[in-house]
């Protein structure tokens, strides 16, 4: 495994890099917002442009890729973040912040697109798990450190800003040296919602409901506990530990799922979600303590939700699409995260830190809700049939070449069910490799 690990460190190396700048990215903005006065509505908004702009370039990325290559692309998006944290250093006005924020959220989504696809053509098939499970350990742990980092330093100047706008560069440092030869083109995507919603109405309407709830708070949970009074240390905690939280509960919610009807499971933890919900909405704790351990079984709950949604469609589908319907779910996934941080900046705008979790506590209700309708109308899957439950990171930092890196062998690459396989021609050796799409 060692042995395998060594022409990978290069692109996992960069991988951390590009996240801890993220990190620090995706937490001084709210903070520095606030206490610049900007309106909740107004930092809402930042999360919207970022899910617009990641979509984007889930979308877009492709063809740049295909153009100029996969050292260029990845220089280009690293180059462009940075560009991106220091002109919101320069005009710290939310006119600007917002379009800006949207930059480096397409930015972003290519640049972790790029280095998926070079990891998932390096992977071995009797691999691909470990090094999945590696790649999410390390931008896990590299997303922590950057928002942890933010407790070290003044954040009402321009350090963290410059920080992360070096850090943005140094991660287009080791994809530039590295003598791998280019990977297949980038995963593209076509988004089918009739078909996915004649697969699973309940993962599609799940999905695009976490994407309300989970882009809500992962915009607005520091301008939350800012409001509340929580110190800056105790802000990076209740924005680090809700991720690390879900990480591990999808080891136990995964076993119980790949046991019982994932519908259950979901609205089980939807369920845990709601509580919370409730208690921070109503309560509105200023104990540090109990603001942490709320928030982590908050986390716990709704960090683990996206790969119990893709599981349970992955149940009905086709054989050989997994990668078209997690991709899919993904793009839909993203539209709830345009809408989310958008109602959720108004909620609070109107009525107080309390609207954060009234909006996420409307996304859970609905969501147990259409799980329970569905479980009345349509039987569960019988356990043998069912696919293997996925550990993966938070569907934020997801692109459809995630989907694709974790696939299993019979996976890797997305294909029609119908149509019969054989074996292709041998390419002439300076043909360019055949795309990869999601239709």
């Amino acid at each position: 495994m060692v042995r395998q690990l060594i022409p990978i460190t290069a692109l996992l190396f960069g991988s951390a890099l590009l996240l801890f700048a993220g990190g620090i990215h995706g937490l001084i903005l709210p903070v520095r917002g606030s206490a610049e006065g900007f309106s909740a509505s107004s930092l809402g908004l930042l999360g919207t442009g970022w899910a617009i702009g990641y979509v984007l370039g889930c979308i877009v990325a492709p063809r740049i890729v295909g153009t100029v290559g996969h050292i260029r692309s990845f220089g280009v998006m690293c180059a462009f973040a940075a560009v991106a944290i220091l002109m919101q250093a320069l005009i710290v006005e939310t006119w600007a912040w917002i379009p800006i924020r949207a930059v480096s959220g397409f930015c972003f989504a290519g640049a972790a697109m790029i280095v998926e696809s070079w990891l998932s053509e390096r992977a071995q098939p009797s691999t691909r798990g470990k090094i999945f499970g590696i790649y999410t350990m390390v931008n896990l742990a590299a997303v922590t450190a950057g928002q942890m980092s933010i407790a070290f330093g003044d954040t009402t100047g321009f350090t963290f800003f410059a920080i992360g706008a070096i850090f943005y560069c140094l991660a287009l440092v080791p994809t530039a040296l590295s003598t791998s030869a280019s990977p297949l083109p980038l995963t593209s995507v076509k988004l089918d919602l009739p078909g996915l919603w004649r697969n699973s109405p309940v993962a599609v309407a799940a999905v695009f409901l976490v994407g309300i709830s989970n882009a809500s708070f992962g915009t607005l949970a520091a301008v939350y506990a800012e409001r509340v009074g929580l110190t800056l240390t105790t802000l990076a905690l209740f924005a680090s530990i809700p991720v690390l939280a879900g990480a591990l509960a999808q080891v136990p919610i995964g076993f119980a799922s790949d046991r019982m009807d994932r519908r259950i499971v979901l609205i089980a933890i939807a369920g845990i979600a709601t509580v919370a919900d409730l208690a921070f909405a109503i309560l509105l704790p200023e104990s540090a303590m109990t603001n942490l351990i709320l928030v982590g079984f908050f986390g716990a709950a709704i960090y683990s939700m996206y790969p119990i949604i893709v599981a349970h469609a992955n149940d009905h589908a086709p054989p050989g699409t997994a990668i078209q319907v997690s991709g899919g779910l993904l793009m839909i996934f993203g539209l709830g995260s345009i809408i989310g941080p958008l109602v959720a900046g108004v909620m609070m705008t109107r009525i107080g830190p309390s609207g954060l979790f009234l909006t996420t506590l409307l996304a859970h209700i609905v969501m147990i809700g259409f799980a329970i309708w569905r479980i009345t109308r349509s039987p569960a899957v019988p356990t043998e049939d069912k696919g293997s439950f996925q550990i993966t990171m938070p569907a934020r930092a997801a692109t459809p070449e995630t989907a694709a890196l974790a696939a299993g062998e019979d996976e890797a690459l997305p294909l029609d069910p119908e149509t019969p396989v054989e074996a292709p021609d041998p390419a002439p050796e300076d043909s360019p490799p055949p795309n990869r799409e999601i239709d």
